[in-house]
């Protein structure tokens, strides 16, 4: 509803975006999201959550216009709104992670802790992949990698590697990635590579930054 004053009136909508991004539900919901569709039973599980809360958060990022939704059938699909929406989620981690030192503590115990490698920029590794030089490695599960994926990335999911690793050629250097740039799966296939007498790093971000950027995508 409209007050007459166009600075209250546009800070009020700017405050309905902002409200929504403000519960650590809804941000993983964003995250989930922005692989491609998900029904809400999907998400439920992926966030621990019930169906009920779930569909609640989901519905607050739609009024606030930060994902769509479409039906099929008795299910509903949500994704992510577009790539203004992932810049949007970016933007709040970088202010985050220059801002509150809780955001830095939490990054060296549970990411440059286990790996103090400087992370593959998308650039350089579009740039390598186009020379032959590296093998990109996709270690999400294979439902989002169909949904869009780093052209000629490998899919083995994160939980699978250990299994699969005669899928990867040992003379080259891996490059892997995720869900973005809080998904520790990557961390965890980059750990056990190395392990395994692999020369292998992370992509600075994940799939959802990669696609926003408008680099290269395969589905």
């Amino acid at each position: 509803m409209s007050t007459g004053n166009f600075k209250q009136d546009i800070y009020a909508q700017l405050a309905r975006v902002a409200k929504a991004l403000g519960h650590a539900n809804r941000l993983e919901l964003l995250e989930f999201v922005a692989q491609g569709p998900r029904s809400v039973d999907e998400l439920a599980g992926m966030t621990h959550l019930s169906v009920a809360n779930a569909s609640k958060h989901l519905q607050e990022l739609r009024q606030a216009g930060l994902v769509r939704a479409r039906k099929e059938g008795v299910r509903v699909y949500y994704e992510v709104a577009g790539p203004d929406v992932v810049d949007l989620f970016g933007a709040l981690s970088t202010v985050a992670e220059s801002r509150l030192a809780e955001v830095s503590q939490l990054l060296r115990t549970y990411i440059t802790a286990r790996d103090d490698l400087e992370p593959v920029p998308a650039g350089e590794l579009l740039e390598r992949v186009s020379q032959g030089l590296v093998t990109v490695l996709d270690v999400r599960p294979p439902e989002e990698y169909a949904a869009g994926h780093v052209p000629g990335a490998i899919n083995i999911a994160s939980d699978a590697l250990s299994s699969h690793l005669r899928r990867l050629p040992k003379g080259r250097e891996v490059i892997a990635y995720c869900r973005g740039p809080y998904c520790l799966l990557s961390v965890d296939a980059v750990a056990l590579l190395r392990e395994k007498g692999y020369k292998a790093r992370r992509l600075v971000d994940g799939f959802p930054e990669w696609k926003a950027a408008g680099l290269p995508v395969e589905a």
